[in-house]
């Protein structure tokens, strides 16, 4: 049973929602995880979804699901392109990974509020601008 299983906080690990321009010189959107970790990480598994209203009617995006045996320490990995239509909804990245036998476990959720262009900041790791959890 999922109660009987310890799931130490996650630390180190992140998802982003970046842009970066084309050869047109227009925005295109990404998602990434990020491993600030001095540590690898195993078995990493993201579960994606949109959900939320628009126009008072409750939609929702389909479920995908990546899989990704090995993310590096220090490392960042492209999880799927977006299109900004779906920034309407919120966005949810669950991630699940193993560090040892150890399983971590966390959910990231992207807000519509969180995706105003007052908000990017400079991310490092992957040398683009967005939003990071």
């Amino acid at each position: 049973m999922k109660k009987d299983i310890d799931f130490p906080e996650v630390e180190g690990v992140q998802v982003a929602i970046a842009r970066r321009k084309n050869e047109k010189q227009e925005y295109e959107w990404f998602a990434y995880l990020l491993n600030t970790k001095e540590i690898d990480l195993y078995n990493v598994i993201i579960t994606c979804r949109g959900y939320g209203e628009i126009a008072g009617e409750a939609r929702a995006t389909s479920t995908l699901r990546y899989f990704f045996e090995f993310v590096p320490a220090l490392s960042s990995y492209l999880i799927e392109p977006l299109s900004p239509e779906v920034f309407v909804l919120s966005s949810e990245y669950w991630v699940s990974y193993y560090i040892g036998d150890k399983i971590f476990d966390k959910k990231f959720v992207f807000t519509p509020e969180l995706i105003k262009q007052a908000d990017y900041k400079y991310i490092k790791q992957i040398d683009l601008e967005g939003i990071l959890q």
